[in-house]
């Protein structure tokens, strides 16, 4: 039963990683991987020299730190508020409203994020004006353009990552609730001591996950949304790939910056799991 997931990860995910050697070399696609010639640590070099690439680095853990702060909690919130409505058709119905976004993708969410903060024709925008304000250039301006991209983020997925906090809750001994109870313990106190400890092992090793995937910032959200007005804060190392591998033709360029993103995260993901392993002993024990 293990075979077909084991043959997948091997096909598309190991047996590519033999292309990282375009990386140390100078690639010409007519003589291919084995052909071309060794350029050593010269993309590395150059990579580090370039003035555009300090800024690509700094976008791309900037926008992943806003993610990580404001959309690691809110499908815990959500989790936690859906499982103390007792009304079953109730919470199917908020259920389904809040995971179909998950399953729509960035192209489509783009035009909706677009149609819906445009600064001439926006719903929300039409609606701070019918109040009396100023429209927001909420999608022009550098200045919120960030919290645009992570509002759109968190809107799209942070549903469908509330089932795994359920599933959890799900999980929970009621015996805990009911000596909770007889002790005293309201609603609130019972949220704090018995829910929020049952669940911390499935937060932490989600969080592990999340901090290992810093380095992603979301390429196919920010391609959909970014323009030339807002690179400066909105340009991110797998957009910056996208532009020099594939619209330059600089091969060798992009995978080095390709294999320096993927040797942060791996850092990344093995330092937060030994942190956790140590601190909460919560950690996935799988490097």
């Amino acid at each position: 039963m293990l075979l077909p997931g084991i043959l997948y990860y091997v096909v598309f995910h190991y047996v590519p990683m033999y292309g990282a050697v375009i990386a140390f070399k100078d690639f010409s696609i007519t003589r291919g991987i084995l052909g071309s010639r060794w350029a050593g640590l010269k993309h590395f070099a150059y990579l580090f020299s370039l003035d555009k690439f300090g800024q690509v680095f700094s976008n791309t853990i900037v926008i992943s730190l806003y993610r990580l702060a404001f959309g690691f909690p809110a499908p815990i919130i959500a989790a936690l508020l859906l499982n103390e409505i007792r009304s079953s058709a109730y919470k199917r119905t908020i259920q389904t409203v809040i995971y179909l976004p998950h399953f729509v993708s960035w192209v489509i969410m783009g035009g909706i994020v677009v149609n819906l903060l445009a600064i001439d024709y926006g719903l929300v925008n039409l609606a701070i004006k019918a109040l009396g304000g100023q429209p927001v250039p909420f999608l022009t301006d550098t200045g919120t353009f960030r919290s645009t991209l992570v509002f759109s983020m968190i809107w799209k997925e942070y549903g469908w990552t509330a089932i795994l906090y359920l599933a959890a809750l799900a999980g929970v001994d009621p015996q805990l609730y009911e000596a909770a109870l007889m002790d005293g313990a309201g609603r609130w106190r019972q949220l704090v001591y018995v829910t929020l400890p049952s669940i911390a092992p499935t937060v932490m090793v989600v969080l592990i996950l999340r901090i290992g995937g810093l380095m992603e910032a979301g390429f196919e959200q920010i391609f959909v949304m970014y323009h030339p007005g807002v690179f400066r804060v909105a340009d991110i190392i797998d957009t910056y790939v996208y532009r020099v591998g594939l619209t330059e033709g600089r091969f060798s360029l992009a995978a080095a910056v390709g294999l320096f993103k993927s040797v942060i995260s791996l850092t990344l993901l093995v330092t937060a799991n030994a942190l956790s392993r140590r601190f909460s002993e919560s950690g996935t024990g799988v490097y």
